[in-house]
């Protein structure tokens, strides 16, 4: 058996993790902390949670790994503290996402809190960097945006299949658990009830993540916001590469994730956000408009998009069958 700790445990990835190592037959998360020190232990806030005790960094010697469910700029100080200690690290915050300190500045508004650990930290979209995960000290969890929009768009990028002299485009619509558990004016239920409408155009934080790991410097990403709790749909507007269409890039996909047990790529239909809520599931289609290539892909934002690849990614670094805890109860 081995032991996490959860930092961030109150907020909605942290009781994400809660929940999915509640019935992981490996794991258990024996420690679980607020990421604020000084703080008071927390009483349940729903039945069969535990107390949330403060930040106490001595604690994670206790553990084997540390799951890090923090706002951006707070996990970077309890990374080195763990890793100090010998510990497995998955950060679910943008710390260790973006490797150029001076993109991270920009896009988050302050210098990086901890530059010296950025070159070790691994991108953890765990099916294109599994054995990079595995090997790592350090994983930094893709945002839930980026993943949605990465995992459909790699495979045709590395085969050559999408024409990159033409825009790449990506709409994303997301629940409201995206923004946080933090209450807000644009996230207040009046204003989300019978709504949809777009934020952060030309300016979301997600935007610079795709495109360093996409490696298309100009990809359009625009960010919805829909009346729902949980799950993201995008939809992905490609320019075939000569020789290329859409059945071809069905088949590259198909081939790609064909022995995943979490991407579902489908032969006809389109993926709903249904298919996809309270699991670690992608769905992709892929379907031919005109002379553009239209990718559609589903995952549900709190657990393929954030939770749930976190304890794929720490399931790997443990050494543990990566599906633990993922399979029990996910969409189908």
């Amino acid at each position: 058996m081995k032991h996490v700790a959860i930092v961030g445990a109150s907020g909605y990835t942290g009781r994400e993790l809660l929940r999915l190592c509640s019935r992981h037959p490996h794991l258990r998360a024996s420690v679980v902390m607020t990421a604020r020190p000084g703080a008071v232990p927390e009483a349940p806030a729903f039945p069969n949670e535990p107390v949330i005790d403060p930040l106490d960094h001595d604690r994670l010697t206790e553990v084997d790994g540390v799951f890090l469910c923090t706002p951006h700029g707070a996990a970077s100080e309890i990374a080195a503290a763990a890793l100090e200690r010998g510990k497995k690290v998955v950060d679910l915050s943008a710390d260790f996402r973006l490797r150029d300190p001076a993109v991270y500045a920009r896009t988050y508004g302050g210098e990086h809190p901890a530059p010296a650990l950025l070159a070790e930290a691994v991108y953890g979209l765990t099916e294109h960097r599994r054995d990079a995960v595995a090997a790592a000290r350090l994983c930094a969890n893709p945002g839930c945006y980026p993943t949605s929009i990465l995992l459909p768009l790699l495979p045709l990028l590395r085969a050559g299949a999408i024409d990159r002299s033409r825009p790449v485009i990506a709409d994303s619509a997301s629940g409201t658990s995206g923004a946080g558990k933090s209450p807000g004016e644009r996230t207040h239920f009046g204003n989300v009830h019978e709504n949809f409408c777009a934020y952060g155009v030309g300016s979301h934080r997600h935007a610079p993540e795709i495109r360093q790991e996409s490696g298309l410097p100009d990809l359009v990403f625009t960010p919805h916001l829909l009346p729902t709790f949980r799950g993201i749909l995008s939809t992905i507007y490609v320019s075939p590469a000569p020789g290329h269409d859409a059945g071809s890039m069905r088949d590259l996909l198909a081939a790609a994730y064909e022995s995943e047990p979490f991407v579902r790529v489908y032969a006809k239909g389109q993926p709903e956000l249904r298919c996809v809520q309270h699991g670690n599931e992608c769905h992709i289609a892929v379907a031919a408009s005109g002379p553009v290539v239209v990718i559609t892909s589903a995952i549900d934002n709190l657990v393929k998009g954030a939770s749930g690849q976190a304890l794929q990614n720490m399931n790997l670094m443990l050494g543990l069958p990566e599906t633990a805890g993922l399979t029990d109860g996910a969409a189908s």
